[in-house]
């Protein structure tokens, strides 16, 4: 008896120490890690979450939005930006980092949650723990795409959970642009959406390992292969200062201080949902380029151009692929029925792409139609 109770301590010694201990918090589930690995943990622990609400609030405007309480809406983003949309992913030892091109990407690119209002569009819920960048991924073949995860994303048992990520929240590219430095310039309108989710499959890939947060998202020797190159591992360091990292050969600095919660915390200014709403639609449809000789009439049309030749030669190249797979598959066919069986399935395969093809462009057309006539209606009001 007395053997079989030490078997008994010593089988609860062995499995409480491989448990990882996660901070408990109710902000984004049950658990949630807190993080550091650095030697100088003491940096930035005398600022809280008011520090983020300061700091913003030169960048965007803060609004009272139920359940999430003051949330984050940015200024002066490119027409049809998204999160996570302008910038570049480097690989370091946390996993895929996101380089924001923006001045205040440092802050709700690695804390907090993206959501999406249809008066208010993005807004940034903040938070105070730190992560390589907060998304989810999808890849396939062709596509490698990412989302913001959404406020509801939940940890549990180390890893964190995101369901029911809507279709619009996905930023699509071809994989051989995944490492190129300004990633706006590839990621295909979110009329294709739809489509290519149905070609990838979806991976949160965010675990909490040796006290730090990691965003294994894809596989590196995946990236490899899509863009034909290397991939470099660059060492994450911490900055002196806010602002936009800085990039060397091997190593990133990114500013990422520890922040105090506060619950009394709030921002200086607040506008309301009408204000905010507002500033949103009456937000310039300028292009990405922001030439300043063209007008906004201008501009736009040369930013749909780009963006109908980007869809139009998505979905090209995507034909072409489809096309050379049932060719592999109609010679691997072992007798000549099934050859032929492919082949008759193929047909009806590529005629539904195609219409898929051409709802896309309807989409598209309808979107852009849209926006020529804000900006006409603009151009009114103005003379």
């Amino acid at each position: 008896m007395k053997k079989m109770i030490w078997i008994v301590i010593v089988l609860i010694l062995f499995l409480t120490s491989c448990v990882i201990y996660v901070p408990r918090d109710d902000t984004y589930g049950p658990e949630r890690p807190s993080y550091s690995d650095r030697e100088d943990t003491s940096r930035g622990r005398d600022r809280d979450i008011s520090y983020f609400y300061d700091y913003l609030s030169d960048y965007g405007n803060w609004v009272w939005n139920e359940p999430f309480g003051h949330v984050w809406i940015p200024r002066g983003v490119p027409y049809r930006w998204r999160p996570y949309s302008h910038g570049r992913w480097v690989w370091t030892d946390y996993g895929w980092t996101w380089i924001s091109s923006f001045e205040w990407g440092w802050i709700p690119s690695h804390y907090g949650r993206w959501g999406w209002d249809r008066g208010l569009g993005w807004f940034w819920v903040p938070d105070t723990v730190w992560g390589p960048a907060w998304v989810a991924w999808r890849w396939g073949d062709l596509y490698y795409g990412w989302a913001p995860l959404p406020p509801g994303a939940a940890w549990r048992g180390g890893m964190l959970y995101a369901e029911d990520i809507p279709d619009y929240y996905w930023l699509f590219l071809d994989g051989r642009y995944f490492l190129d430095r300004d990633l706006g310039r590839y990621i295909l309108p979110y009329e294709r959406n739809i489509t290519i989710i149905h070609y990838t499959v979806i991976r949160t890939n965010i675990v909490y390992r040796n006290n730090r947060i990691v965003n294994e998202g894809v596989d590196i020797d995946q990236i490899r292969r899509a863009t034909r190159s290397e991939v470099v591992k660059y060492e994450l360091k911490d900055a002196l200062r806010p602002g936009q990292a800085r990039l060397g050969p091997r190593e990133v600095e990114l500013f990422r201080p520890e922040l105090l919660k506060n619950d009394q915390a709030k921002p200086r200014r607040v506008v309301s949902k009408e204000e905010a709403g507002e500033e949103l639609r009456n937000r310039p449809l300028r292009g990405e380029k922001k030439n300043v000789l063209l007008s906004e009439e201008d501009e736009l049309k040369e930013d749909q151009r780009d963006e109908t030749r980007l869809l139009e030669r998505s979905q090209e190249e995507e034909l072409k692929v489809i096309k050379e797979k049932i060719q592999q598959d109609i010679i691997k066919a072992p007798d000549e029925p099934e050859k032929k069986k492919i082949e008759m399935d193929s047909q009806d395969k590529v005629v539904e792409i195609k219409k898929r093809h051409e709802a896309e462009k309807e989409e598209l057309g309808k979107r852009h139609k849209i926006e020529e006539e804000k900006v006409t209606k603009r151009k009114i009001k103005k003379d």
